[in-house]
């Protein structure tokens, strides 16, 4: 008597591989961590791409409203240059608004800070490269780390390079005469809060690279060094071209 044979659902899988179905290997490796089974990679709230898209959405809602608050910054910027007072020997109503000469040093800061941003760009693309994740996922060493880490080391530097460029240029145009506790002039207390302000975003960048650069050493699995240098690079990146965008209103602005 004839056995019935059923084939089983990975076997039915291997049919017709070139015409749209699925690969004839249905299993994937893991990465490390939970089940070690196919639900993993089935179930995409629990996937590695959407956990990454979850952080990914966090970041940009909190630099969109980040973004905000400097587009504000800029609104105020403009709204101060048009202000009046009476002047007490004419009667008459006369601006006070004085521009203030840049130093020349915010240049140098602009392109070491661009400059960090190229770097921080590639840190996230080699961490992200595929044939170095498996290479770890086989077992063979961590390519991707040691090829990120100096790309996180130099964005490091470029940024510290960059605040210490921006403490230079305070001190400067401290000694031309426009100090920010006196309130010298409008123009010069805005260069202040601009750039203290950018300054004070970028420093938490600069914490947020070193703890990337820990991450590397300390978190096992794949995807969640992927996550902390995925993020770190969107917030360096929206922070370079904030910077951008008060440069130029400070020189071409005034």
């Amino acid at each position: 008597m004839p056995s019935i044979f059923t084939p089983t659902p990975a076997e039915t899988e291997r049919k017709e591989p070139g015409f749209g179905g699925k690969p004839p290997v249905d299993r994937r490796p893991t990465g490390g961590g939970g089940g070690g089974g196919d639900d993993d990679w089935k179930s995409q709230r629990r996937g590695p791409r959407e956990l990454l898209n979850r952080f990914r959405a966090f970041v940009f809602c909190a630099l969109a409203g980040d973004m905000m608050f400097f587009v504000v910054l800029v609104a105020l910027f403009y709204a101060r240059q048009a202000s009046t007072h009476m002047d007490a020997e004419s009667l008459r109503q006369v601006g006070d608004w004085r521009p203030v000469l840049l130093p020349r040093i915010l240049f140098l800061n602009t392109a070491a800070l661009v400059l960090s941003s190229l770097t921080m760009e590639f840190a996230r693309r080699h961490i992200f490269r595929e044939i170095d994740v498996l290479e770890e996922w086989l077992g063979l060493g961590q390519p991707a780390i040691q090829r990120t880490r100096p790309w996180l080391a130099a964005t490091l530097g470029l940024g510290l390079l960059f605040i210490l460029g921006q403490v230079v240029a305070w001190r400067q145009l401290t000694q031309q005469g426009f100090a920010f506790d006196r309130w010298a002039t409008p123009a010069s207390y805005f260069f202040y809060l601009i750039t203290g302000l950018h300054a004070a975003h970028l420093a938490l960048g600069i914490i947020a690279l070193i703890l990337c650069l820990c991450a590397l050493g300390l978190l096992k699995r794949v995807e969640y060094r992927q996550i902390a240098v995925d993020a770190t690079a969107w917030f360096w990146h929206s922070m370079s071209l904030a910077w951008l965008v008060l440069f130029a209103v400070l020189y071409f602005g005034q």
